[in-house]
């Protein structure tokens, strides 16, 4: 502690060497706003209050052009085109610059464009061009225009003159400065100190499963032993069993050695991982003794049956009240004929999980049968989430390559073959026999599409256009765009 307090300290007076000569930032709002909504996209009465009340370091005149063009179409000599028959004062006497002053803010809406162009003394770097476009896309990406436009120019106003101390460069090259006096007396401290908290937090997590499964072991060798071979489900259920215990003796060596740590060892990383590892075992037992358990009492209806049933039902119900969710997010196609089929099938099934309780209750139907309606039920959701994807693919991706990229994504989620989908294993007798990717979940549904439109939007956020085309002549104004 005595070394981060020093360091802490020697951080302070570096700061203020560094800024202590620094100017006072001046703030003034625009000295005029001028709007050409040729698309029709902006709501002025929002707008302009906005914009008019945004501060910049300098006087600076702001104009808002859009107009609907196609994706083709270059955003940059459309601007100078409109610049030079409606307004020629956006244009410097020379003709080969935009005029001192001024910071255009551009939009296609139709063609998906984004632009930003300012006068010499008011330009930016191109990769701060591209921060004020960026700024504004994520809203534009949702059809908010106005909401994006103002995003973009309140940006534009933290960048365009920013004073040297209030520059990324500065700030980078200062707080780096910063970092290298705290960071060496920190790093260590802080990295082992959450390394610590984390193994301790797995432990608990491996204790309390180990436990559960130690406390049931015999209870479970029981419910092992009168599940009936001869099922389908039961016969696939006892080869998992037959690991049990070899994976319970893994277990319980992980346990002994992981409860031989002392703090200074729980600090340490590779230490955290084997702790993990515990964890993850004993869990995964915990799980499986409850199938076993489920097992026995729905196949050969015991006592608990119902109540092992539901537990059965739970990840179906749990999809289908997910249903609505999905659906009524941006961007879901709501209103689609996928999405119609979606909740039809959703209500159906409502109706169908009430029913095959009644006949197993009864006796019309053997629990084989009921799973296998279950199973059967939850494949033909797996295949309607995926032609609801197609629908959501075809009407986001403006091209195969797009497509490809949200079909990637989209499969991936349901394989799990992924580190950021982590599929975990379902504590279920169906879970339990089929694969884990056998199975098209919502949750798993609407991770893949969200990583889609990401990497869409990401890939989409690389193509800046600088040149004004081939009407542009010898113009050389400060400006570019992207899409969005």
């Amino acid at each position: 502690m005595g070394i981060m307090r020093n360091a802490l300290a020697a951080a302070v007076v570096l700061m203020a060497g560094l800024l202590g000569g620094a100017p006072a930032a001046l703030a003034t709002t625009p000295t005029a706003v001028v709007v050409e909504d040729r698309a029709g996209v902006l709501d002025q009465r929002t707008l302009l209050p906005a914009v008019q009340a945004t501060d910049f370091y300098e006087p600076t005149k702001v104009a808002v052009y859009t107009y609907n063009g196609t994706a083709a179409d270059n955003l940059n000599e459309e601007v100078l085109r409109f610049a030079r028959t409606e307004h020629p004062e956006w244009i410097s006497a020379d003709g080969q610059k935009w005029a001192d002053g001024l910071f255009i803010f551009a939009l296609d809406p139709v063609g998906r464009h984004v632009g930003t162009y300012m006068g010499e003394d008011r330009k930016v770097s191109p990769e701060q061009r591209e921060d004020i476009q960026n700024a504004a896309k994520e809203l534009l990406r949702d059809a908010q225009w106005t909401e994006g436009t103002i995003a973009g120019i309140r940006r534009g106003a933290e960048l365009i003159n920013q004073p040297w101390y209030r520059s990324t460069a500065f700030l980078v090259t200062a707080w780096a400065a910063v970092a290298a006096a705290v960071c060496a007396a920190a790093a260590w401290l802080i990295v082992r100190w959450r390394t610590r908290v984390s193994s301790r937090k797995e432990l608990a997590r491996g204790d309390a499963s180990y436990a559960s499964v130690s406390m049931d072991l015999q209870v479970t060798e029981l419910n092992a032993s009168t599940i009936p071979e001869s099922s389908r489900y039961g016969s696939t259920v006892l080869e998992k069993h037959r690991t049990f215990v070899n994976r319970y003796g893994t277990a319980t060596e992980l346990s002994n050695q992981v409860h031989a740590f002392g703090s200074r060892d729980l600090s340490r990383r590779p230490n955290l991982k084997l702790v993990r590892s515990y964890a993850d075992a004993a869990a995964e037992l915990d799980a499986l003794d409850d199938v076993i358990a489920d097992t026995n009492a729905l196949l050969n209806r015991g006592s608990s049956w119902p109540a092992a049933w539901d537990r059965q039902l739970a990840p179906f119900r749990n999809d289908l009240d997910g249903v609505e969710d999905l659906l009524s997010q941006r961007r879901a196609e709501g209103t689609s004929a996928t999405a119609v089929a979606l909740r039809s099938f959703r209500d159906e099934s409502r109706r169908n999980m009430e029913r095959w309780s009644t006949e197993l209750a009864d006796g019309s139907i053997t629990p084989e049968t009921a799973l296998d309606r279950l199973r059967d039920a939850r494949t033909h959701l797996s295949e309607l989430l995926k032609n609801h994807a197609d629908t959501l693919i075809q009407a986001f991706a403006r091209n195969e390559k797009e497509a490809g990229l949200m079909r990637e994504e989209m499969d991936s989620a349901q394989a799990g073959t992924k580190a950021r989908y982590g599929r975990t294993y379902e504590p279920s007798i169906l879970g339990t026999v089929y694969p884990s990717y056998y199975f098209f979940s919502v949750p798993s549904f609407n991770t893949g599409f969200s990583s889609g439109v990401s990497s869409v939007s990401s890939a989409r956020g690389g193509g800046t256009t600088t040149g004004y085309g081939s009407s542009g002549g010898s113009f050389s104004g400060s400006g570019s765009s992207s899409s969005f």
